[in-house]
């Protein structure tokens, strides 16, 4: 397969997670962001974009292609700060989907999380501890450089009165944890004035990886 088949099968792709994000309520109005990598470029969305209407003829390449070209989301710094700190990562995606920036926008833990109790197995197991990255501008260099700091050893991230950021090997799989965080994200809000139980030490420990 050739570099310009797979550039256009990477572009296919980010136009389907797009529209499929947007159907899901999860990037109001031109919000969000997705990108894929595919060796040393990256294929993004741009700012400004919707994501239930770009197109792949919009999607930017880095390094650009030609002069002229689409330019890429200004959050592209945040995007690669994910991508440095995950060489496994293939897909970034960024969102401002309600209930996870309701969350960015409570006061972190006193170990810098974002408040996401252990109610269910799948917020331990697919999200672990979720960092909540201090605000910055969007599109800042203090933006990245916070991300760039808390990404190594998280793959989901809350950026603080903002939204989420996730990077997986697959786009589904960034989607699938978008979803997961927007889930959780749900529960905690749904349950903040109830006694919920959440899960105790030994169950949490017997979900978690050795050395995580």
């Amino acid at each position: 397969m050739t570099g310009i088949e797979i550039d256009a099968d990477a572009r296919a792709a980010v136009v389907r997670a797009c529209r499929h994000l947007s159907a899901a309520g999860l990037s109001p109005g031109s919000s969000g962001n997705v990108s894929v990598r595919v060796g040393s470029r990256i294929i993004a969305t741009t700012t400004g974009s919707s994501l239930r209407a770009v197109t792949e003829e919009q999607l930017a390449v880095t390094p650009a292609d030609q002069e002229g070209a689409p330019r890429p989301t200004k959050e592209l710094p945040l995007h690669a700060a994910m991508y440095a700190a995950h060489p496994e990562a293939a897909a970034v995606v960024h969102l401002h989907s309600p209930f996870a920036t309701a969350i960015a926008c409570l006061p972190p833990t006193g170990d810098g999380f974002a408040q996401l109790p252990p109610l269910t197995p799948y917020r331990v197991m697919r999200l672990g501890d979720v960092p909540l990255v201090p605000y910055a501008a969007p599109g800042s260099a203090e933006l990245a450089s916070g991300v760039a700091a808390a990404a190594p050893g998280h793959a989901v991230l809350l950026l603080a009165n903002h939204g989420p950021v996730v990077a997986a090997a697959t786009l589904d799989a960034a989607i699938d944890l978008a979803e997961e965080l927007e889930t959780a994200a749900q529960l905690t809000l749904l349950l903040r004035q109830a006694p919920a139980v959440a899960l105790d030490a030994a169950a949490i420990a017997a979900l978690t990886p050795p050395g995580h």
